[in-house]
């Protein structure tokens, strides 16, 4: 097989997602991409439209106008390749009243979750997007008005594992992708056209390691379905993927690289977390010594290798990490702070933290000064260990989530 450079090296990464606004654009023969915080699609057909996707809902507005700009027909189906609210949120404003909303047959658990949690789920992603969010609330409204609330879908339309829609002269073959974001996660098949619209069965980025669970709180995903799901769209043999952001990846050849990558990538984390768990080893040493070899690097600029190390050994084993009796109760280990701070003394822990920092240990560092920071959160010299600690790992960093977080905490600290 030929190989290729790495997709992910020259596409945008996270930090260039911006919300709907932009017109849509023609990217394969008669379907439209009206970018946002998510991607959203249009397929024309002599007998109507199909979209894919509606973004949140204060981004309804823009892709309704961008799609009717192009073709004015009836949308006859929405198909919604995932339960999260980027997805679904702008169904009320794209969809016609009497379209069909197709969604895979697991969508009921995740409107449950998103519903359940939403106040959750908001509160531990905001320091990720809300920027980006009100950017986007602020263009919508000066062209628009008053923005639509997010749309609660109600699909009219589910399946299983497969399901075929033929709709003026185009045949789209739905498949069912429980390693997704979500196990509800869809991909659309275009056979007669080598084209499949795949949402983030990949992940947001294409190219990059997969979530297997997020910061800001989701369901583990399983390692194994999502190599499965990986495989279900390779063995397709599409020339075209259209994804949840950015453009088309072009060539069936560069695609079957990518994906046969990505799915030995997954497999590669996963079989050396199973031999490191069987082996005894506990999970942060398995998080520090699982890498990736050479040729199976993909991107983590989402998504990260130990991170996924985690999920992979928490998804099997559960939150007992058999590494204290305590991990059995209720108390919080941060109640031993006072008695380590007693003993110590916050100026030995203080510049313990600090040789720390400067020996290059930042992880360490902050534990350390966040014993103090919690016992005193006025200690100057403990607050300004903590920025130096946090911009040391930011200026290492690469991936969004973790990016974000770390700037949060340094405006926090500030």
């Amino acid at each position: 097989m030929t190989a290729y450079e790495p997709v992910h090296l020259s596409r945008p990464g996270a930090d260039d997602i911006v919300g709907a606004g932009a017109p849509a654009e023609e990217v394969a023969p008669g379907i439209w991409l009206s970018p946002g915080l998510s991607n959203s699609f249009m397929l024309t057909t002599d007998e109507g439209r199909i979209v894919l996707n509606t973004g949140m809902g204060f981004e309804g507005p823009v892709h309704r106008a961008n799609f009717d700009t192009v073709d004015t027909s009836p949308i006859r189906y929405v198909i919604l390749t995932q339960g999260h609210v980027d997805h679904v949120g702008g169904l009320d404003t794209v969809a016609d009243p009497d379209s069909e909303i197709v969604a895979q047959a697991n969508w009921e658990t995740w409107r449950h979750d998103n519903e359940l949690l939403a106040t959750f789920r908001a509160q531990n992603s905001g320091f990720a997007w809300i920027q980006k969010v009100m950017d986007t609330i602020e263009r919508t409204t000066a062209r628009f008005g008053a923005v639509p609330p997010q749309s609660v879908p109600v699909p009219t339309l589910t399946f299983d594992d497969e399901l075929v829609i033929s709709l003026g002269g185009r045949r789209l073959e739905l498949y069912a992708t429980p390693g997704g974001e979500t196990t509800d996660s869809l991909v659309v098949w275009l056979p007669d056209e080598g084209v499949c619209l795949c949402g983030n069965v990949f992940g947001a980025l294409f190219g990059h390691i997969p979530n297997l669970v997020t910061m800001r709180g989701d369901r583990y995903r399983d390692a194994l379905t999502v190599v499965e799901s990986i495989d279900r769209v390779r063995a397709l043999g599409a020339h075209t993927l259209l994804t949840g952001h950015f453009g088309a990846i072009i060539g069936q050849d560069r695609i079957e690289w990518e994906l046969t990558r990505l799915r030995d990538a997954v497999t590669y984390i996963h079989d050396k977390t199973v031999e490191g768990m069987n082996a005894g080893k506990d999970v942060h040493t398995l998080m520090r010594e699982v890498v990736l070899p050479a040729e199976l690097e993909v991107g983590q600029g989402y998504g990260m290798v130990r991170w996924n190390v985690r999920a992979i050994w928490e998804n099997y084993a559960g939150w007992f990490h058999h590494r204290s009796t305590a991990e059995l109760y209720a108390e919080d280990p941060a109640l031993i702070d006072a008695d380590l701070l007693q003993l110590a003394g916050i100026p030995s822990v203080l510049n313990r933290a600090r040789v720390l920092l400067n020996a290059g240990e930042p992880v360490r560092a902050i534990r350390l000064a966040e014993i103090v920071h919690r016992a005193e959160p006025d200690n100057t010299e403990a607050k300004q260990l903590l920025i130096t600690a946090h911009e040391t790992l930011l200026h290492e960093s690469t991936n969004f989530w973790e990016s974000a977080w770390l700037r949060k905490q340094i405006e926090v600290l500030s």
